[in-house]
């Protein structure tokens, strides 16, 4: 993260508009400096005491419009560390199986990744039925969380299939994604999504950093190659960071 706060900074006082809560100008007033790239993505905003000691506003009002602007993806906040002006929404495709290491890269972005879990473990009887097998089967079971310029975007729960990936425990997951793993030893032939707005868990919200009124994406994905199921990953995405998209048919310009 970058961006200094300066003296000349925090003597810019919000533009108060008639008959607005003193919150939603301090609030509109961080608009207006991102807005006009003043203020760049990365930039590290005021913090609640800056914002008290430069504009004597009152903690609770500055806190609320930080909040707020966290909530509607317009701020990151990093706890212990600060809010800074959030970054472009990343974005993946619904329902095309990518490798996120590339949609990254593809933004000019720097993608790394941490090992939560990667274990040999027995399967629960829901985990052997999305995969094929029978109940209480070894399978391999990855946790990682993906990152943009440092930044979660990302948390990967993935289980496989011994027989499509033998050697998926002795992989660097670092430095190769278990997507381009996977997608170059059992190439795809077929995938299944389910799709759904939900609540971080303690586990989640630790991982991703977020808070935990933070809504997230979460993907349900199960793929195939030939007829064997090969592995069944749960996605979840923090609401603020990402976006999913979609596209049918022929575009405009291509009818």
């Amino acid at each position: 993260m970058k961006g200094l706060i300066t003296n000349a900074m925090l003597k810019k006082q919000p533009a108060t508009r008639y008959g607005a809560p003193l919150y939603a100008n301090v609030k509109q007033m961080i608009l207006d400096r991102i807005h006009s790239g003043e203020w760049p993505p990365e930039h590290r905003v005021p913090s609640e005491n800056e914002l008290v000691a430069g504009w004597g506003v009152s903690k609770m009002t500055a806190n609320r419009a930080l909040r707020e602007l966290a909530n509607e993806g317009e701020l990151v906040r990093i706890r212990g560390v600060g809010s800074f002006v959030a970054a472009r929404k990343g974005h993946s495709t619904l329902f095309e199986v990518r490798n996120i290491a590339d949609e990254i890269v593809e933004r000019g972005h720097i993608h790394s990744a941490s090992i939560v879990r990667l274990a040999r473990e027995k399967t629960s009887c829901a985990v052997a039925d999305a995969l094929d097998l029978q109940a209480g089967a070894t399978v391999f079971h990855s946790v990682i969380v993906h990152r943009e310029n440092g930044i979660p975007v990302q948390l990967e729960d993935r289980f496989v299939n011994p027989a499509a990936a033998p050697d998926y425990l002795a992989q660097d997951f670092t430095a190769l994604t278990p997507n381009a793993y996977l997608s170059a030893i059992a190439p795809l032939s077929g995938s299944e999504h389910v799709v759904e707005a939900a609540m971080p868990s303690a586990q989640e919200r630790k991982l991703l950093d977020i808070l935990r009124t933070e809504p997230c994406l979460a993907i349900r994905r199960r793929t195939w190659s030939g007829r064997s199921v090969v592995s069944l990953v749960h996605l979840v995405y923090p609401g603020n960071r990402y976006r999913l998209e979609s596209r049918t048919g022929a575009t405009p310009d291509k009818v």
